[in-house]
C-alpha cells in the first residue's frame, strides 16, 4: 500500500497474468475460482486519494474498501473520517487499516493507537475487521525488517494482535508479501489459523507462493490502478461471504 507521506509503488500485475502466477507451482492457493471475475471486487485507499467520488466507486464495481486510518503513532490520515463514512453511505462494507513502523513502539501502543483513530470493528456487517499492514521498511533500506529478529518480529506482531482483540473482538486481517513474511518472521505458522491473509501483489520470485502457515488468502491486491480509486483488491468467496466475514462468522 502506499505511504501517505510520499509515493510508494509495487509492480503491478494485470489480473489475468495474476492469477495464473498465483496458481502456479510452489505452495499454490486454494479456492480460487475458476473465473476471477466471479469475486467481488475491492480497493484500498488513503490520503493519497483525498476525496473519494463513492458512488461512482460503486457504480464502477466497488463491493469493499479498506481505508489508512494511522501510521505508527505519529499519523492519522485526514481525509479517514470522510473517506469512511463516504464509504458507508454509498453502500459499499468497509474497514480500517494501519501502516506499521514496528521499530518507533511496540505493537500494544500501536494497536491502541490504532484503536483510538479509526480502527474500530462492529458486527454490523457493514464493518471489516481492522487490518495491520506490515511490509519492508519504507524510510531505511538498509533494515528492512526494522532492526528486529525473527523473535522479535513475532512477538511485535502478537502484541498487536492481542491488544487488537481485546479492544473489538477480532484479530486484524494481516497485509504482507509473501517474502517479507518469511524474511522477516522466520517463516512464522503462528498467525494462519486466526488471522485472514490479506495478500500484497506479488512480485516474481513469489509467484504461486504464500507465506507460511496460510493455505489460501482472503483479500488479494493485484494492482496498482483499475477502475477503483487506489489500489485494486479481489475477496476470495461471494457477496454473502463477504457479507458473513464483516459480521465475524
Amino acid at each position: 500500500m502506499a505511504r501517505d507521506r510520499k509515493p510508494f509503488r509495487r509492480r503491478t500485475r494485470v489480473i489475468a497474468a495474476s492469477v495464473a502466477a498465483l496458481t502456479a507451482g510452489g505452495a499454490v492457493l486454494t479456492g480460487l475460482p475458476a473465473s476471477a471475475a466471479s469475486l467481488p471486487k475491492g480497493h484500498d485507499v488513503s490520503s493519497h486519494q483525498k476525496n473519494v467520488d463513492w458512488s461512482r466507486a460503486k457504480a464502477n464495481g466497488a463491493r469493499f474498501v479498506y481505508i489508512k486510518a494511522t501510521e505508527s503513532t505519529t499519523y492519522r490520515n485526514p481525509y479517514f473520517t470522510k473517506q469512511y463514512d463516504g464509504a458507508r453511505k454509498a453502500g459499499i462494507i468497509r474497514g480500517a487499516y494501519h501502516f506499521a513502523l514496528p521499530d518507533k513502539s511496540s505493537g500494544r501502543t500501536q494497536a491502541a493507537y490504532f484503536a483510538r483513530n479509526g480502527g474500530r470493528w462492529s458486527a454490523d456487517g457493514w464493518t471489516l475487521p481492522p487490518a495491520l499492514d506490515i511490509e519492508y521498511n519504507p524510510y531505511d533500506k538498509k533494515h528492512k525488517c526494522y532492526g528486529l529478529s525473527h523473535a522479535s518480529m513475532v512477538g511485535w506482531i502478537r502484541s498487536f494482535s492481542n491488544e487488537m482483540y481485546r479492544r473489538t473482538g477480532r484479530h486484524p486481517v494481516i497485509y504482507t508479501t509473501t517474502r517479507w513474511w518469511n524474511t522477516c518472521t522466520g517463516s512464522s505458522r503462528a498467525f494462519a489459523s486466526n488471522h485472514a491473509l490479506w495478500l500484497a501483489r506479488p512480485n516474481s520470485a513469489d509467484a504461486g507462493v504464500l507465506p507460511a502457515g496460510w493455505s489460501f488468502w482472503t483479500f488479494w491486491q493485484y494492482g496498482s490502478s483499475g477502475s477503483l480509486p487506489g489500489d485494486q483488491n479481489l475477496f476470495n468467496g461471494s457477496a454473502a461471504q463477504l457479507k458473513q466475514f464483516a459480521r465475524g462468522r
